[in-house]
This record gives C-alpha cells, sequence and structure tokens, in this order.
C-alpha cells in the first residue's frame, strides 16, 4: 500500500508544480495587449489570404511509403545479425524463407503503390507545356 501513497504523492507534485508556476507567471507578467500580438502571424507582416494551404496528397503518401520501408530496414538489420545462428540452430530454410516472405510481401505493396501513381508526382498542365517567346 506504501508504493501506492508514493505514486499519488508523485502524481500530485506532477500536476501541482506546473499548474502552481502557470498560475505565477499569470499574476507576474505584464498584460498589454497589441495588434501586432493578436494576430495569427505575429511576424510583424501583415497577413494576405486564406490560411488554409492545400497540401498535395503525394506529400503523405511518400511519407507513409518511407515509414514503410524504413521499418522494414529496421526489421531486416536484427535478421541480419543472427542469420549465421540461425542456420547453424535451425537450417537454412527455416532461417531464410521467413525473411523472404516478408520481403516478397514488401515488394508486391511497392508494385501496388507504384502501378496506383502513390510514387510518381503529378505535374500540372504548366509544367509539360514549354513557353516561346
Amino acid at each position: 500500500m506504501n508504493e501506492w501513497i508514493a505514486v499519488g504523492a508523485l502524481a500530485f507534485v506532477a500536476i501541482a508544480v506546473p499548474l502552481s508556476l502557470l498560475g505565477v507567471s499569470f499574476l507576474l507578467r505584464p498584460s498589454v495587449p497589441e495588434q501586432g500580438k493578436t494576430a495569427v502571424y505575429e511576424s510583424g507582416e501583415v497577413p494576405t489570404g486564406n490560411t488554409r494551404i492545400r497540401f498535395n496528397i503525394q506529400y503523405y503518401m511518400v511519407a507513409l511509403l518511407f515509414l514503410v520501408f524504413d521499418i522494414e530496414t529496421v526489421l531486416i538489420f536484427p535478421w541480419t545479425v543472427i542469420y549465421r545462428d540461425a542456420v547453424q540452430s535451425a537450417g537454412l530454410a527455416a532461417a531464410l524463407v521467413p525473411m523472404l516472405i516478408f520481403i516478397g510481401v514488401l515488394v508486391v505493396g511497392l508494385a501496388w503503390a507504384w502501378r496506383n501513381g502513390a510514387v510518381q508526382w503529378i505535374h500540372s498542365q504548366n509544367s509539360n507545356s514549354t513557353t516561346r517567346q
């Protein structure tokens, strides 16, 4: 039961210290509202246009593909470290087949993403046409 008292005391301190620091800073700081401080973009520049920018979905697709293949690399490294010991203890097929299946699934996924255009950038009409002067 004493462990729970320590956990409760730690939780109390973890909540009380930030709240007390926020309260002290609220009481001590000067409050001088200015137009520049209340602006969305407070660098001194006057904001123009809409704050919502539409990003191309390809950025997210490339980021997701990068994460998938980055995790694949992280999973292959430990396998390569124990490969020799696994071949000696379990045999070549038992050590190699699971990794080949893993890499095969990833290759099929990459081929599917490539076929659906996930790794190709979308070009606008202006980038393909040449301008003559």
